[in-house]
């Protein structure tokens, strides 16, 4: 899995005006949890960019400035209401033998059959939640849709695998091809394939 450094500095004083004035700072409050106790720290604003404002998954790598330093991955995170700008975030911290949930992107690869015939593509679930030790999480989940005829579903069942889990019910639609208006009798796209 792809990871991303972000280089931040201890926190000594918590509370709102040290919050406070971190914020004015463009400086993000963070916490990291999951290790012996909760570690604060602050980071500069423009360090998350390539961690949120992406569709992929990655770890992190926090640097803080005593010299310690953490692999972690990004549990929660804040936005300011009006501004959007982020105003906190919450790590968790990465343990080899202890396994962890975390969003992962899928991909869609193919054309599907039923697409041709005129269906409609539902995309229902871009994320899923996948539960595997650190060194098993996939950078992304990728279906091949292309054997998928109109009304076909592909469930979370389908894409169960050893090395990770998934924090859904099996029953769940990740995607589907629906029928439309202009939808063609399948029968008749076998006859122009011969």
């Amino acid at each position: 899995m792809k990871s991303i450094t972000i280089q931040g500095v201890k926190r000594e004083n918590v509370g709102k005006v040290a919050t406070r004035a971190l914020r004015n700072a463009e400086q993000v409050p963070c916490v990291i949890y999951g290790g012996t106790e909760p570690v604060a720290f602050s980071a500069d604003e423009k360090a998350f960019k390539g961690l949120v404002y992406t569709p992929e998954a990655h770890t992190v790598t926090i640097e803080l400035n005593d010299g310690t330093k953490f692999e972690a991955i990004l549990q929660d995170i804040q936005f300011h209401p009006v501004t959007d700008r982020i105003i906190h975030a919450d790590f968790y911290q990465l343990d080899e033998n202890k396994p962890v949930t975390m969003e992962v992107p899928v991909r869609l690869v193919g054309r599907a059959r039923g697409l041709v015939a005129g269906g409609v593509l539902r995309f229902n679930m871009r994320k899923v939640k996948v539960r595997a030790i650190p060194a098993n999480l996939p950078d992304e989940i990728e279906i091949d849709i292309t054997p998928m005829r109109i009304g076909h579903k592909m469930y979370i069942e389908s894409l169960k695998n050893e090395k990770y889990s998934f924090a859904h019910p099996d029953n769940a639609v990740v995607v589907a091809i629906r029928t439309s208006r202009n939808a063609v009798k399948d029968a008749d796209l076998e006859e122009d394939e011969d």
